[in-house]
């Protein structure tokens, strides 16, 4: 009986000495897959405003306090991975990219508007395959801090090691939008126009035009424009508008636009007029709403020579073949002006050299006796002419 109750002590010992190995060796497994992933590990998690007293199925974070005050709220992440994660939860300030989107400072860099008021009750958190959680946040509004509209993002992120040791940073958020009560002064800049033309080598084809322009937030709201580029000749002529799709702006923000515009008709001079007309953005408590002020305008303009130089050159090349041609006839109607003046310069000398040897002929005479008048007389000739008889002269003559 002792041996039946002895025997099997041993292997007892040797089972529970195994299942204790087996969980020292199985818990740094598990902790080492959520806490260092590498870049290939396939991960995956969501985030969204959680479903709080301040609303439900919200896109983002949207609040309206009074200097001094403060709310609470809840970030919802969920782990979308087939194994176990860990995120680091944070607040950062927000900023526009260059494209326009709104992006937050990298975890680390520190913030030092609303991303500093927001404070996270688990900045760390572990999440098993499947899972999901709520991280409560409270954002507390400084005493002395100004009127006017700020944004910052709550993250979950983690940090993932690639092969050659570079540490970058996965993160996903919700955007906060918060709006601190008091006077607001919306103002928006159109500056930096800049309009350049650029035309074609058909004459009878229209150009195009490339217009750059910056949009700079000088309020303490956020804007949401709606831009019109016009281009055109001297005093308007040929007209051609187009319309620029600008994003939000944030106060104390600039963006660089560039917009193309067709149909240009080149007429020497090309004026470019940029016009902003922007709304304030409104965001309360209870969602959005329409804002209660009134569409701020605002302009910007810029000029440029917009030269049909394929039009100028044909029209140079016909004047120049029409100036060639009206040269060419004057020469040759000079030319003939010449080649009568020739002819009758000619004529005029054959004329005056015949009328030189008539008067040499005259002068000489035929050589012939004439015979002399007598005084009181005629001639013979003179009274066969006069007289109807020529016998009766010469009778006449003869008598005393």
């Amino acid at each position: 009986m002792s041996q039946a109750q002895t025997s099997p002590r041993p292997l007892r010992l040797l089972l529970a000495f195994l299942a204790g190995l087996a969980l020292l060796l199985g818990t740094p497994l598990g902790a080492s897959a959520a806490a260092a992933p590498t870049a290939d590990t396939t991960v995956t998690w969501s985030v969204k405003p959680a479903d709080t007293a301040q609303g439900r199925d919200r896109p983002n974070y949207a609040y309206d306090l009074l200097p001094g005050g403060t709310v609470g709220d809840a970030l919802y992440v969920a782990n979308r991975s087939p194994e176990p994660i860990t995120l680091r939860v944070y607040a950062a300030d927000g900023f526009l990219t260059e494209d326009g989107a709104l992006d937050i400072l990298a975890g680390g860099v520190e913030s030092t508007d609303l991303g500093s008021w927001v404070s996270i009750e688990s900045p760390e958190l572990t999440l098993d395959s499947g899972a999901s959680a709520e991280v409560p946040f409270t954002i507390a509004v400084p005493a002395g801090a100004a009127p006017g509209d700020y944004a910052a993002g709550i993250v979950a992120s983690m940090l993932v090691t690639a092969d050659n040791g570079t540490v970058t940073e996965r993160r996903l958020g919700s955007r906060v939008h918060l709006r601190v009560q008091g006077d607001l002064a919306p103002a928006l800049v159109v500056g930096d126009v800049v309009v350049d033309y650029h035309g074609t080598a058909n004459p009878v084809e229209t150009g195009s035009a490339t217009v750059s322009y910056t949009l700079t937030n000088t309020g303490n709201t956020r804007l949401d424009p709606n831009v019109e580029v016009a281009l055109g000749g001297p005093f308007g002529w040929a007209r051609v508008t187009a319309a620029d799709d600008a994003p939000e702006l944030l106060p104390g923000s600039s963006l660089e636009r560039t917009v193309e515009v067709a149909g240009i008709v080149p007429l020497v001079l090309l004026s470019a007029d940029v016009t902003a007309t922007s709304q304030v953005v409104s965001r309360t408590l209870a969602g959005a709403e329409p804002s209660a002020l009134d569409p701020l305008v605002s302009q910007g303009a810029a000029a440029t020579a917009a030269v049909p130089w394929t039009a100028l050159a044909i029209i140079a090349a016909l004047a120049l073949l029409v100036a060639w041609r009206i040269v060419a006839a004057r020469r040759r109607k000079a030319a003939h002006a010449r080649e009568i003046e020739a002819a009758v310069a000619a004529a005029r000398a054959d004329a005056e050299g015949s009328g030189s040897d008539a008067e040499g002929t005259d002068a000489e005479g035929t050589g012939e006796d004439r015979e002399p008048v007598p005084a009181g007389g005629v001639s013979e000739a003179e009274s066969s002419t006069d007289s109807p008889g020529g016998a009766s002269t010469r009778a006449s003559r003869r008598s005393p």
